[in-house]
């Protein structure tokens, strides 16, 4: 079993470590201090466990593991935590178990246990583990030939869907995932628009809206290079969301 550990107190680390070296069958392939590096990690090492802490600096646990949902293959999450307020949260991220700190070696070695058993039955069912996510993420995650960059969602412009990959226009450039726009349509609806079957706009994107040439109502952005076209079915909706912003 391939563990990655994630936790800002190196010393909680060095513990679990030393834990995960008594069992037999386990090697530590990366540790990580916050969930960003986590999620480099997981991106590069492809672990069947991450060991999770969830009060951490920047990208905490619990989004961790909602961006790690969407690996593939995904990997378990146990989260080991000083606080167990977080369980109910925990385990909506589908955690496989949740550890309150000092872990015991009981408590770890039963983990693992449940871990291997989730493992056994995704290999028998097929099923690569993915997993929707119950909450909004402050990031997207690009997937970058074994490694990933995390888009901060407030520097997204607009989203833009083509075949089977959404290209995230952002303040430093584009990036392709492979998500639905459906899906982040559902999951960011506050914050983005529709304007055509194919995209969504950040609202404060929005300048105007404005007829081209041949009829067509285009959108124009703040920071984009050319108007996006404005479908027939989402004019009337848009003129309306523009008198409340």
């Amino acid at each position: 079993m391939r563990v990655v550990i994630a936790d800002d107190e190196p010393l909680a680390r060095e513990r679990l470590r030393g834990l995960l070296a008594e069992q037999r069958g386990v090697e530590v392939v990366a540790e990580a201090a916050d969930g960003q590096h986590a999620l480099h990690a997981c991106a590069e090492h492809r672990p069947d466990l991450v060991l999770l802490d969830i009060a951490m600096p920047g990208i905490d646990g619990l989004e961790a593991a909602r961006h790690l949902a969407a690996f593939e293959p995904r990997p378990a999450v146990v989260f080991c935590t000083a606080y167990d307020a977080h369980a109910l949260s925990a385990f909506e991220a589908e955690a496989i178990d949740y550890l309150v700190k000092p872990v015991r070696a009981e408590r770890l070695a039963a983990a693992l246990e449940r871990v291997r058993t989730f493992a056994a039955g995704r290999e028998k069912t097929g099923d690569n583990g993915a997993a929707p996510t119950g909450q909004r993420r402050s990031h997207l995650c690009a997937r970058l030939r074994g490694s990933l960059r995390l888009i901060p969602i407030e520097d997204v412009h607009y989203l833009h869907a083509e075949e089977k990959y959404v290209v995230v226009h952002h303040a430093r450039g584009e990036d392709l995932i492979e998500e639905s726009l459906k899906s982040l349509e559902d999951e960011f609806g506050e914050r983005f628009v529709r304007i055509h079957r194919n995209c969504l706009v950040a609202r404060h994107e929005i300048v105007e809206l404005r007829r081209a040439p041949d009829g067509h109502v285009q959108a124009v952005l703040r920071h984009g290079k050319a108007p996006l076209e404005v479908s027939r079915r989402c004019v009337a909706g848009l003129k309306e969301t523009l008198k409340h912003l």
